[in-house]
């Protein structure tokens, strides 16, 4: 087993404070690496990473043309939003639309990331509800999933079928018999793989074209609503959202909790995925600036880049005393 490698390093001054190490792969169409750090091997928990293989079987079922969804719900069922109105909105038309109430949901509620959602649901005296958990979206295509299985209410079962559908999808497009699941911030199940396994599915989508099989046809859907729709996949402020914007919708970005990051580069047929083993955001975010400033596809000069690639680190005066960089995996 090879242990992590040093990949984003925090320094304060001339002092080297903090190292997050973790592995990661980059995937061919094929399969096969093309270059990794770590141990490929390792089992992870893609966590909120594995939601476009989560709304394979929403496409490939026939559930969302059933439903009439557009690239928009697309992306909102890859989601981990912030709880803007933007996202809320949207997950409660589309709930409308499909005959469920937010009752129907069972993720769970959540405070909204987004300030402006936070600060009116304060004012207004209300408490979050399960629309604004950032997965509402996921659990949305869920339940257009299961409306069309014609399954019980309780979806996030691991023998329901809408999870029985997504776990088939989930190892034919790994390549790999999951080893188990764990059960995620949303209450649906989340299963591992292997990091390779992970990195393979991502190359999947990359090479993914309309036309294709119905998975092709349906990963290749998935990552045109996600490049289409930066802000709906995350939001304002975040490095999904910011980094697909600065790439132009070249590439498809979608973060995981515990610092998880893949990437699929339809443009070069390649899969990332990216596991920091001490679940820090921060170490993540650099890691995957810094692969895909090495592939070619993100301008190492952008704005959007600079915020976590070589950011400063700044005291509450706002002198800068530090910096966020790329750890010696990548020098």
């Amino acid at each position: 087993m090879t242990p992590p490698v040093p990949m984003a390093e925090i320094w304060r001054g001339p002092f080297l404070e903090s190292i997050h190490h973790g592995h990661a792969v980059i995937c061919d169409a094929a399969g096969g690496i093309v270059e990794s750090w770590g141990d490929p091997q390792a089992v992870v928990m893609p966590r909120s990473s594995s939601k476009m293989l989560q709304a394979l079987p929403l496409i490939t079922s026939g559930a969302a043309d059933a439903a009439r969804l557009w690239p928009e719900h697309l992306a909102l069922a890859c989601a981990s939003h912030n709880g803007a109105a933007i996202h809320t909105d949207r997950v409660k038309a589309w709930l409308d639309h499909i005959g469920c109430t937010v009752d129907d949901f069972r993720c769970g509620p959540q405070e909204p990331d987004d300030l402006p959602a936070r600060d009116a649901l304060i004012r207004a005296g209300q408490k979050p509800c399960q629309i604004h958990n950032n997965c509402s979206g996921k659990h949305t295509g869920f339940l257009t999933l299961n409306r069309h299985l014609g399954g019980g209410p309780e979806y996030v079962d691991p023998d329901h079928p809408v999870q029985r559908a997504c776990l088939e999808a989930f190892e034919e497009i790994t390549g790999e018999a999951s080893p188990g699941y764990g059960i995620d911030g949303c209450s649906a199940p989340n299963f591992a793989t292997s990091l390779h396994g992970m990195a393979r599915a991502m190359a999947f989508f990359a090479a993914a074209r309309d036309g294709a099989s119905a998975q092709e046809g349906a990963a290749a859907r998935l990552v045109q609503a996600m490049v289409a729709f930066p802000e709906l996949v995350a939001g304002e402020g975040r490095a999904c959202t910011l980094l697909m914007r600065a790439m132009n919708g070249r590439v498809a970005l979608k973060t995981g909790a515990e610092a998880f990051f893949i990437a699929i580069i339809p443009e070069r047929r390649l899969g990332v995925a990216l596991k920091i083993t001490d679940g820090t955001t921060r170490g993540a975010e650099c890691a995957i600036a810094a692969i895909l400033v090495r592939l070619g596809v993100l301008d190492a000069g952008h704005p959007a880049t600079r915020r976590f690639l070589n950011p400063p680190i700044l005291n509450r005066r706002g002198i800068e005393v530090g910096m966020i960089r790329p750890g010696a995996a990548f020098a």
